[in-house]
């Protein structure tokens, strides 16, 4: 038996609702090039796998390339200086890290959202309790791909089977098991059970204050 020392959050759906910082976002820089806009719906469909593919989902169909990478440096600009309007932390979210921290555990965060926007949300948010926030940056492949979360355990200096990944998505299940760790997934965020059942999630948090007891339940395996 090996204890959980560490957690590894996904962001957006999991400690920060961010789709109306997303959505609002995604919609100016669509209008900026007369496409029509997206409902916040849509783009709660469109996330999980970074803001490029949530914008190639968001243009129309048959947007040339390089109309698409005007839109996308248009919506990287704009979601930087907008990316904390709406956007807050989930109820329960600030005082589960609190006593995580206050538990002893590592906690990092893993996000398929641009380094820039992590940087600012983890200064705002995170920094008292958050060791590591690992984002989009080149040369490394975003989740599903397990490369942000060896990254993030690298830097906490723990080995995989001392950590727990929790996230809202299938991209977080999928993650998780291709990086060797047990998963939680949350029911507060993007997805909803039935679908993330259909996508292999087997462990559920109903709320933040779940996620002590699923831990200890873990490290009792």
């Amino acid at each position: 038996m090996t204890k959980i020392t560490t957690i590894v959050f996904d962001l957006d759906g999991t400690l920060l609702n961010t789709l109306d910082d997303l959505a609002d976002s995604t919609n100016y820089a669509l209008t900026q090039f007369g496409f029509p806009t997206r409902s916040v719906e849509e783009v709660r469909r469109f996330v999980g796998n970074g803001v490029r593919k949530l914008m190639e989902r968001a243009v129309p169909v048959g947007t040339d390339s390089e109309r698409f990478e005007a839109v996308f440096d248009c919506f990287k600009r704009y979601y930087v200086e907008h990316c904390m309007v709406k956007t807050d932390l989930y109820p329960g979210v600030a005082d589960l890290l609190h006593e995580l921290k206050t538990a002893g555990y590592k906690i990092a965060i893993v996000s398929n959202k641009l380094q820039g926007g992590v940087d600012e949300l983890y200064r705002h948010y995170f920094q008292d309790t958050v060791q590591v926030a690992v984002g989009e940056r080149a040369g490394v492949r975003r989740k599903p791909a397990p490369d942000m979360v060896e990254i993030a355990l690298q830097e906490l200096g723990v080995e995989k089977d001392e950590a727990v990944y929790v996230g809202d998505s299938d991209v977080d299940v999928a993650t998780a098991a291709h990086a060797g760790l047990s998963c939680i997934s949350v029911l507060w965020g993007f997805r909803d059970r039935d679908f993330l059942e259909r996508n292999g999630a087997v462990r559920f948090a109903d709320s933040p204050a779940d996620i002590l007891g699923l831990l200890e339940s873990i490290s009792r395996l």
